[in-house]
């Protein structure tokens, strides 16, 4: 069960990316983001319902702002790059993620950063360098939207940070579920805010298949992350990482399967660059135990 649970988990993000393209055909990055958070804490209310036979949602915790503002980040820029871009392109939030992450637990947990995970962030930064130019001339970079769209992923990728460094730290003092609904809620409420100013709704055919991929993106963010922690505490703890980082794999099949995204030799040396960083940080070196997984962002 552990490892349908995993690979149901690293299905459901991989899809992000095709599911937020297909959406965008009826409507905007604004009302994509909204739904994302509202259909995932319709999703994670009635999960925490059949489990806990209640619901309890706390917003008087100032990290709780904090990561419902990070996640807010994250989603509305990543949605607006995915539209703009192409749908491989969300690829790079985790490995920016990863290295955001890094000098967040040296600067605020005074961790130290051993060679090991500086050699970990290089290759995620290099990994994202090789991605975003995508062998593009400069010019195109500079002028097009390749540049901006890696720039928005970026950002999209340090809201993602703030919103695990959030979990991190609330995790000591609250339940999974409550603390996720509760940041859900407010994210809800921040996305929405800008809707009358920026959204321009619904711009295109209403279709089965784009409200379908609206509320699959809200069940993904509701769900997936139980998913992945169920997983981890039943399957070993070498599977978790190659397993789990195939995400950024199949996200490049769907996208060549689905859309034709151009799939070349820059993206693939680029996803392997960052592959090669998860790994080298996550895996424990000869002789140690491994240590426990970090907790993963939910799509």
């Amino acid at each position: 069960m552990g490892y349908v649970l995993l690979l149901l988990a690293t299905l459901a993000w991989s899809f992000v990316g095709v599911l937020v393209k297909t959406a965008s055909a009826m409507t905007d990055s604004a009302v994509i983001s909204f739904a994302r958070f509202f259909f995932g804490v319709v999703f994670l209310g009635i999960y925490l319902w059949i489990r806990d036979g209640k619901i309890q949602i706390r917003l008087g915790l100032a990290w709780i702002w904090i990561g419902a503002i990070g996640k807010a980040a994250n989603y509305a820029l990543e949605n607006f790059a995915l539209k703009i871009g192409f749908s491989y392109g969300n690829i790079v939030v985790q490995p920016v993620q990863t290295v955001v992450l890094l000098f967040a637990a040296a600067l605020l947990f005074k961790e130290k950063i051993t060679a090991r995970s500086w050699a970990a962030a290089a290759l995620c930064v290099a990994g994202v360098i090789a991605v975003g130019w995508n062998g593009a001339p400069v010019g195109e970079l500079v002028h097009g939207t390749g540049g901006l769209t890696t720039l928005l992923f970026t950002l999209a990728g340090a809201g993602a940070a703030v919103h695990v460094l959030s979990q991190r730290i609330l995790l000591k003092t609250m339940d999974n579920g409550s603390m996720n609904l509760s940041m859900f809620c407010l994210s809800t409420l921040v996305v929405t805010i800008p809707i009358p100013i920026q959204s321009h709704g619904f711009t295109g055919p209403m279709t089965a298949w784009a409200w379908g991929a609206l509320v699959l993106l809200g069940a993904i963010t509701g769900l997936s992350f139980f998913w992945f922690a169920e997983a981890i505490k039943r399957v070993p703890f070498a599977a978790v990482a190659i397993l789990g980082n195939c995400t950024v794999l199949f996200t490049i099949v769907w996208a060549r399967l689905f859309f034709r995204d151009p799939i070349t030799l820059y993206l693939i040396g680029g996803t392997l660059l960052f592959i090669a960083g998860f790994l080298l940080l996550n895996f424990p070196r000869p002789g140690r135990t491994a240590r426990k997984a970090s907790i993963r962002v939910e799509s």
